[in-house]
């Protein structure tokens, strides 16, 4: 079976790099989007990162301009963003599709690799579909590269930090 760190994504620049990369640390990869109700979630993703990055801990950031049209402009306009009003520093990627027939192999692997979502803690929605519902939405992975949750839009950073602190 494939592993998560044979994927190859897109960095800001276009160049492709291998999330082998990161192999070894705890990631959360997350779709995210500018002009969405959950984007003040920035602000805690990027306490997340301060606080564990030492421990071996990344966010890799890839914007979805699915829904709605919520990550619009260049990722250069993206990245401005969120650096100015977020003061974030973890890794962010060039935009990609989560659904359809454009989905990421990032994503494909995510969803059909995943748990289902849980929507509360401890609370699990079952998968209906392999469908990524919105942005924000967030995947646990640990050091070697198990997919261990799949967290709702409305799971906030605040109230991930506890699973994350039991695989550090």
């Amino acid at each position: 079976m494939k592993s998560i760190y044979d994927i190859q994504v897109e960095k800001m620049n276009g160049e492709k790099i291998s999330l082998d990369e990161f192999k070894d640390n705890i990631l959360l990869i997350v779709n995210t989007a500018t002009k969405c109700g959950f984007t003040k979630q920035y602000e805690g993703l990027e306490k997340l990162f301060k606080k564990y990055h030492d421990k071996g801990f990344y966010i890799l950031d890839f914007p979805c301009n699915q829904f709605f049209g919520q990550a619009p402009g260049k990722i250069e306009d993206i990245k401005t963003f969120c650096e100015l009003n977020f003061q974030t520093t973890f890794p962010l990627f060039n935009k990609i599709y989560v659904n359809g027939t454009k989905t990421s192999e990032l994503y494909q692997f995510l969803k059909d690799n995943g748990p289902d979502e849980m929507v509360k803690d401890g609370e699990i929605k079952p998968k209906r579909s392999k469908r990524i519902r919105w942005n924000f939405t967030k995947f646990l992975i640990d050091r070697q590269g198990n997919i261990l949750y799949r967290f709702s839009p409305k799971f906030t950073p605040e109230e991930i930090e506890k699973y994350i602190e039991k695989l550090l």
